[in-house]
């Protein structure tokens, strides 16, 4: 870091440089798990005790380059609230800025472009509630048809009003998205979200006629048994120490700096 960004990190309170430390860690995360695309997509994340000013990955680097000081601090319009050496990709921010603003509670947003949540949201039917993972998304999966490149800002509320009251978003023909109230919530959500569209594809790409969803009722009960556990142990906290975890032995944790 240069002498005036060891300044300004110095100036940072406990919690600031906490969800720092945590957003660039599932940058680092996804990137392990090749769920990145190249320079693009996003995980955003409010600055706690400022409640306009978000944290977002620096255009130019790849997820296993963000870390905790590189990030770039910004407000609802996108721009710059903070000396950095580095700009932002304005045209990204267009869907986080709608969703930390529009949906309650939305502190952390996760966009990404995966092969599987990509192939899923090109769908008609979307995700079907088939896999035990599709069972873990909070009040199943929102829809949003595809307007085009995100670079209006009239197409803001009709995102908000899609995602509605879901953690969960599929952005038809684009990619996924997921919100939560932590960075580790929205990870846990998005963690889920993926892992159910790659089982989708992987199933029928088996040669079964159709799938096999769920019954309705059982859908219902599993994310009620979900959704206890989840708040008596906070949601995605212990699955993202662990994977933090894996980083240091990876040799992936200097994400903190």
């Amino acid at each position: 870091m240069t002498v005036t960004s060891m300044q300004t990190a110095s100036r940072r309170s406990p919690e600031e440089q906490q969800v720092r430390e945590d957003l660039a860690a599932v940058y680092r995360i996804f990137a392990a798990r090749q769920m990145d695309d190249l320079i693009y997509t996003h995980i955003s994340a409010r600055v706690p005790g400022e409640e306009n000013h978000f944290l977002i990955n620096p255009f130019g680097l790849m997820y296993e380059e963000v870390t905790a000081s590189n990030l770039v601090k910004i407000d609802l319009e996108g721009n710059i609230v903070e000396e950095s050496e580095y700009p932002i990709n304005y045209a990204g921010f267009i869907i986080h800025g709608a969703v930390h603003e529009g949906v309650a509670g939305a502190h952390c947003v996760i966009h990404l472009h995966t092969d599987s949540g990509v192939a899923v949201s090109c769908q008609r039917e979307g995700l079907i509630d088939a896999s035990q993972f599709a069972m873990f998304l909070p009040g199943g999966v929102a829809y949003h048809d595809y307007e085009g490149l995100a670079f209006n800002d009239d197409e803001k509320p009709r995102l908000v009003a899609d995602i509605g009251d879901c953690k969960a978003l599929i952005l038809r023909n684009h990619g996924t998205l997921t919100v939560g109230e932590t960075v580790a919530e929205a990870f846990f959500h998005m963690y889920n979200l993926e892992r159910a569209c790659r089982v989708q594809v992987l199933a029928q790409a088996g040669g079964q006629a159709e799938m096999l969803p769920i019954p309705p009722e059982i859908v219902a009960h599993t994310r009620a048994q979900k959704s206890e556990g989840a708040r008596l142990a906070g949601i995605g906290t212990l699955e993202l120490a662990a994977w933090k975890r894996k980083l240091d032995r990876m040799g992936l944790g200097d994400y903190s700096t």
